[in-house]
């Protein structure tokens, strides 16, 4: 039989049950490069205000930014465009939207705090050898600016160098060129449209949805995380 994979999340007032999508959706798009201004902010941020260890992920000012990004509504649009296309119409602006910043990012799942929702993750950072890696899936999408990707939160990924097969801390020490910057926007995934660009099933396991109080992923029936060196399944005990 095959592995049943699980998202448990909060709909309203009770956690629900879905299938964990497989399908990775990504593209290239033409977006304009930051202003000097806004980089040399970025880069002012992260090295002033910010620890950004090795494998982190943290959220950057976005107010700020936007203030100092006049193409900033050239890149919603440019992903909103790409959505349609998909079969995705109105989504996005719907959507919460925060700023990100990775050095490199260990492997992971987001599915136990936004397990009801998919990501939608545009970066614009220059190519810096540096691959976005759904270990389970066999997908390797190379970062570089305008890449677009929308996937599942209870799906195990990372940002790895390109040529590894793992995370290493190693590959991202202080100095190194390894900062990727990204705007990502909290897809519902029980709006229609997601759900069925994703083919998510939903109340896939009701009778264990009713004993649940937190948001988990549950790999044949046992909760589990992910190994963030391998991004393989563990127990979560």
């Amino acid at each position: 039989m095959p592995d049943t994979l699980t998202s448990y999340f909060w709909s309203g007032d009770a956690i629900r049950s879905r299938r964990v999508s497989d399908i990775v959706l990504s593209g290239s798009l033409d977006v304009p490069v930051p202003p000097l201004r806004l980089l040399a902010d970025w880069e002012r941020e992260i090295s002033s205000h910010m620890v950004l260890e090795a494998g982190d992920v943290e959220p950057m000012p976005l107010a700020r930014a936007r203030a100092r990004w006049p193409d900033y509504s050239r890149c919603v649009q440019a992903v909103s465009d790409w959505m349609c296309a998909l079969g995705l119409p109105g989504v996005l602006a719907s959507s919460d939207v925060a700023l990100m910043a990775c050095r490199g990012a260990r492997y992971h799942h987001d599915a136990a705090q936004y397990g009801s929702a998919a990501f939608c993750n545009l970066f614009m950072s220059e190519d810096k050898g540096l691959d976005l890696h759904f270990p389970a899936l066999g997908h390797r999408i190379p970062l570089t600016r305008g890449t677009v990707v929308i996937f599942d939160t209870a799906q195990p990924h990372g940002v790895i160098q390109r040529g590894s097969s793992g995370f290493d801390a190693a590959d991202f020490a202080p100095g190194q060129d390894c900062i990727q910057i990204f705007l990502t926007w909290e897809l519902p995934i029980e709006d229609a449209h997601v759900a069925h660009a994703l083919e998510v099933a939903f109340d896939t396991a009701p009778s264990t949805s009713s004993q649940l109080d937190a948001e988990q992923v549950q790999l044949n029936g046992e909760q589990v995380i992910v190994c963030p060196a391998s991004g393989r399944w563990r127990p979560s005990d």
